[in-house]
């Protein structure tokens, strides 16, 4: 049997006059090396020729379509949208690859690929039939069907197809992971949508006028009332000429007091002006 050897360290007690340290040991052990699979070998050359011939079709293409198209419009345009035939169902194949484990997903992008492998054989075949080699066409149409089918051969082999109940297991936690993915995202929105309802609050109380206190239990007041007079109600919403009516009918007729009041329970940013006028009414009428 074959073996290997590798270095390794582990800690060991060193003592110097009569001081212990925990000092590394380096030492060397002999693993047996497992025999070659040659499977996975074969596979990985699979694997990178279909890349290389990959390569190949994409070079073919791109130089017959680009030809094609230049007919009407300048080369370097031209080329570059030949391009875009054999990079979509590449690209196609790409995602196939990412949702082997998924087969439901990976049936959209390989239909996808299939229609557009269609589309790039027949500009190639248009290609050959313009210039007048309908063979030489059909053949370089096959070599992008070749390596289409080549590569659906290797991805079927790294596929790895679930049973029915993991594959439901598979997509509850990808479910979970994608509302904890969608979640983070709506949480920074919510924050950001917080904070400006902060900022807009903090900059209206800032532009509002501050309104008094309203204290109808303070000393001032209680020296405005005469003696034996009801108590002034406390609630409210009432407008302004209400609550100096009010006011009036309870024997507070002291301006401030009045004003007071009012800002209470019916303006808390009532004007003295307003409410002295209103006051003024009150006493004519009554």
């Amino acid at each position: 049997m074959k073996t290997r050897t590798v270095q390794r360290t582990r800690l060991v007690p060193h003592t110097i006059n009569g001081k212990t340290e925990m000092v590394l040991d380096r030492y060397t052990v002999d693993l047996p090396v497992p025999p070659r699979d040659w499977d996975r070998t074969v596979l990985n050359a699979v694997t990178a020729t279909a890349s290389v011939l990959v390569a190949a079709a994409v070079v073919w293409s791109t130089a017959s379509i680009g030809d094609l198209l230049s007919r009407v419009t300048i080369a370097p345009a031209a080329y570059a949208a030949a391009v875009a035939f054999d990079l979509a169902w590449i690209l196609c194949m790409a995602v196939e690859w990412l949702s082997r484990y998924d087969p439901a997903r990976a049936e959209l992008p390989r239909k996808m690929g299939h229609g557009a492998l269609v589309v790039a054989m027949l500009a190639v075949g248009a290609h050959g039939w313009l210039a007048d080699q309908v063979t030489i066409g059909i053949i370089g149409a096959a070599v992008s069907g070749i390596v289409k089918t080549l590569w659906t051969v290797v991805l079927r082999h790294h596929a790895k197809p679930l049973d029915d109940k993991t594959q439901q297991w598979v997509d509850k936690q990808r479910a979970e992971a994608g509302g904890e993915l969608a979640m983070v995202a709506i949480n920074r929105e919510l924050t950001r949508a917080r904070g400006q309802v902060d900022a807009e609050r903090h900059a209206l109380e800032m532009t509002s006028p501050e309104a008094p206190e309203a204290s109808p239990e303070a000393p001032e007041d209680e020296a405005e009332v005469p003696e034996g007079a009801p108590q002034l109600p406390s609630s409210g919403p009432m407008t302004i000429a209400d609550a100096v009516r009010m006011a009036v009918s309870c024997g507070v007729t002291a301006p401030d007091a009045v004003l007071r009041y009012v800002r209470k329970v019916a303006d808390a940013n009532a004007k003295a002006s307003s409410v002295e006028r209103t006051l003024r009414e009150v006493r004519r009428t009554a």
